[in-house]
Formats: C-alpha cells, sequence, structure tokens
C-alpha cells in the first residue's frame, strides 16, 4: 500500500531520493496520526510488520486483562473459602414478664435475665480445604482462558493481516495490466488512423481497459474492508503499509504427532479446566454429607437479688435423610464430572477432524501453487507473446492479444486468490497452539515466492 501526499506539502519531494521521500512520507502520516500510537510497539518511519501487527494487536485487546482479572478474583476466593465463617453476636431480652405487677420489669422476676453471647459455626477441615480448591480450579480455568483468547486473538490479527496483504498485491497486478492495456489502447488508435486497424479493434481495446477499471474499483473496495477488518485487531496502525510478509511455507505442528499435540490445544486445557471445576464440586459434595456443628456462649444477667447464669449451646444438623439429599447431590456432581469428560473427548475429535483437513488442504494448495509456477503462468505467458507476435506481424487480430492478456491475469489473480487461501490456512495451523507447545516440523521451500 502507498500514500501519496500533494507535491506543495513538502517541498522538492519529488526530487528527494526514493527511499528518503518514503521514510518523509511515513512519517508524515505518524505524525498525523497523533498520540494513538503512542505507547505501542509501532514507531515513526517503521511499516506494520506481521509480529508487530501480533504483538499491538495483544497489546490493545481487553480480553486477556479480563481473563486476568478473573483468576485473581478465584485466587481471592480461594484464601476467604478456607477460613471459618464469621462468628455471630447474639444479643436478647429472656423470659420477660407482660402482666402482673411485674409487667416489662427487668429486674423483678428471678426468671427474666439480659443476655449477650457469641456463636460460631464449626466448618470442617475437609470442606474447607475442598471449597479453597474450587476457586483455585476455578483460577487455572481462567488462565486457560486467557491462552485460548490469546491464540484466538492471534489468529485472528494474522488472518487479517494477510488477506490485506493479498487484496493490495492483486490491486497492483489489476493497476500495472490497465497500464498494459491503456498502452494497446493508444496502439489501436494509432493503427486505426493510420489505415493499418478497424475501428473494432479500438473499441474492444477500450472495452478491456473499461473491464480492468471496473475490477480496479472492486479490488479497491476489498482492500478498504481488509484494512477496516485489521484495524479491529490492531487501531489506527491499520493505516500503516504493511511490511514482508511471514514465511509460511513450513508450520509448527508435526503432523506425524497431531493427535498428542492437539491435547495441549488451549480449548481441549480449557475443557480439562472445566472437568476440575466440575470434580471439585464433587469433593464439596461429599465433604457435604459431615455436617457442620456450632457452639454458642451466652452470659446472662438478671435483677441484683439474682445470681447471673452463663450458658453453653452446641448444635449439629440432623442428616437423618441423606439417601435422598446429600447422596443425591453427591451424585449430581459426579455425573457433571461425566458429562465434561465426554464433550471434552468430542471436542478433540472434532478439533482433530478439522486440523487434518486444514492440513490436506495446505498441502494440496501448496501443489496447486507450484503446478501455476511451472505450468499454467508460463503457459499464460507464452499466449501472450505469440498473440502479440502475431497481432504486430500483420497474422492476427487484436481480439486474439486482448483474449490472451484476459486469460493470463486471470491466471494470475487466481494464484493470488489461491495463495490468500493458502495463507490463511497456515494462518489456521500456526496459530492453533500456544508458542513453546509446538515442535517446528521440516518444511520445504517456501512457495510463496513472487516469480
Amino acid at each position: 500500500m502507498s500514500f501519496s501526499f500533494p507535491r506543495r506539502t513538502v517541498c522538492g519531494m519529488q526530487n528527494l531520493p526514493r527511499t528518503l521521500a518514503a521514510g518523509l512520507r511515513a512519517a508524515m502520516l505518524l505524525l498525523a496520526l497523533g498520540p494513538a500510537l503512542s505507547g505501542s510497539v509501532l514507531a515513526v518511519g517503521e511499516v506494520l510488520g506481521f509480529e508487530q501487527a501480533l504483538t499491538l494487536a495483544e497489546q490493545r485487546s481487553r480480553q486477556p486483562a479480563a481473563q486476568d482479572a478473573a483468576a485473581r478474583a478465584a485466587r481471592e476466593m480461594s484464601v476467604a473459602a478456607a477460613q471459618l465463617p464469621d462468628p455471630v453476636l447474639k444479643g436478647g431480652v429472656n423470659n420477660l414478664p407482660i402482666e402482673g405487677r411485674d409487667s416489662f420489669s427487668l429486674t423483678s422476676d428471678f426468671m427474666t435475665m439480659r443476655s449477650v453471647g457469641v456463636m460460631q459455626e464449626f466448618t470442617g477441615a475437609d470442606k474447607r480445604r475442598a471449597r479453597a480448591a474450587r476457586y483455585d480450579r476455578e483460577a487455572e480455568l481462567a488462565e486457560s482462558g486467557r491462552a485460548l483468547a490469546v491464540i484466538n486473538l492471534q489468529r485472528d490479527t494474522a488472518t487479517a493481516w494477510l488477506e490485506r496483504h493479498y487484496e493490495e498485491r492483486m490491486l497492483e497486478a489489476l493497476q500495472a495490466q490497465r497500464a498494459e492495456t491503456a498502452l494497446q489502447v493508444e496502439a489501436a488508435d494509432a493503427a486505426y488512423r493510420s489505415g493499418r486497424g478497424s475501428q473494432a479493434d479500438v473499441f474492444a481495446a477500450r472495452s478491456a481497459l473499461a473491464q480492468i477499471g471496473d475490477r480496479i474499483r472492486q479490488t479497491q473496495r476489498q482492500v478498504a474492508t481488509a484494512r477496516t477488518r485489521l484495524a479491529r485487531w490492531v487501531g489506527d496502525g491499520a493505516a500503516l503499509p504493511l511490511g514482508e510478509p511471514p514465511a509460511v511455507a513450513a508450520l509448527k505442528l508435526d503432523p506425524s504427532a497431531l493427535e498428542s499435540q492437539l491435547t495441549q490445544h488451549p480449548q481441549i486445557t480449557l475443557m480439562r479446566g472445566q472437568e476440575a471445576v466440575a470434580r471439585a464440586d464433587a469433593e464439596i459434595a461429599l465433604a457435604g454429607r459431615s455436617a457442620d456443628w456450632s457452639a454458642e456462649l451466652m452470659y446472662s444477667k438478671r435483677g441484683p437479688n439474682y445470681d447471673d447464669m452463663v450458658s453453653i449451646n452446641f448444635s449439629i444438623p440432623l442428616q437423618f435423610d441423606q439417601k435422598n439429599r446429600q447422596d443425591r447431590e453427591l451424585a449430581a456432581r459426579l455425573a457433571s464430572v461425566e458429562q465434561v469428560q465426554a464433550e471434552r473427548e468430542e471436542v478433540l475429535r472434532e478439533r482433530l477432524a478439522e486440523t487434518q483437513g486444514w492440513l490436506q488442504a495446505w498441502q494440496g494448495n501448496r501443489d496447486r501453487l507450484a503446478h501455476y509456477d511451472a505450468t499454467l503462468q508460463p503457459l499464460a505467458a507464452e499466449r501472450s507473446k505469440a498473440a502479440l507476435a502475431a497481432y504486430r506481424g500483420g497474422s492476427g487480430p487484436l481480439d486474439a492479444v486482448l483474449e490472451a492478456r484476459r486469460a493470463e491475469i486471470e491466471v494470475r489473480m487466481d494464484r493470488l486468490r489461491l495463495e490468500l487461501e493458502t495463507a490463511v490456512l497456515w494462518a489456521q495451523l500456526n496459530f492453533l497452539l500456544p508458542a513453546g507447545q509446538t515442535g517446528l516440523a521440516s518444511g520445504h521451500a517456501s512457495v510463496f515466492t513472487e516469480k
């Protein structure tokens, strides 16, 4: 992508060396963007490289921060869940008469007592440990969710960057074709004026030029859409020109150990975390089969003619119907564990089949790209040369030249579209697992080098 500026904005820019002029244009663009890019990975004079886009997208995203906050919240709750319940302060008046000569007197009747006490529930240590462990598993679940959010973010950013890159390459190819077709229009006009060509050739050439212009406008819209999608992830950095594309000829996945690697997929790890949370809930339900007990100490003050009293009380729930309450709850929690296990196994199979399909498509597309480079593009170019030579020699019509050129540009556009499809598949595969959890598979020479 390039940016143009009026010549009056920078005095003499058209006379500067090309690299210096490009640097000044990039600097002016970044100054225009203002503080929006402050604190990011971009600096004045830089383009938006592929790795820079990934880093910038991760810096801008709030999803990892949200998962970090969820993990912190769970760990704080883990500490709280391991503590005993708060003691309960109790106070009141017992046996207050409401009739007779001592009615509503706090000191006349020997049974009237003003009491204050404290009650403490003693939750079992195993139950408190189980509750704390449950929140620890929830924190680990949030951390797994962060890993999943990061690789989804990287994959989507990489796809948006690659889509814009190849859309811009398609636009450049069409613009080059338009320049060539404009020369053919001039040649047809000249031949018609000199009596060596027909008016039909002129209209044919102009029609071909108009068709290319329409395709350019369509591709410009696609480039703008691709830039908007990239801006979703990198913000104002999407206005910068793109750097060099990544090497997409090798994968981090090892196809021979695909299933074992996919067990480390963040979605599978997330479901293992859900299973751990379900198991922790089952541990809490198991600990709930043991009832908690409470103790209460109360001091009661009576009238001045009577002695004060102290009361000590204990209470414990009677689990007389344990088979229909606590045991049922435990059975429900264990069934939830089985549910998550079955869902995880099913998702793993789905991911394996999906990844194998991507891998087969990626390898098949690479073979097709090699076929384009070795056969289809050379044949299309030779056809164009032959048609042009025949037209210049007076033995072939201009229509044949235009048709050959249309076929050649279609082959080039088809190859670029295939490159884009292959690059997107590479992004799907390359950002399938977090960094450091995959081994680089042996790759071949890149087939994405422009021929």
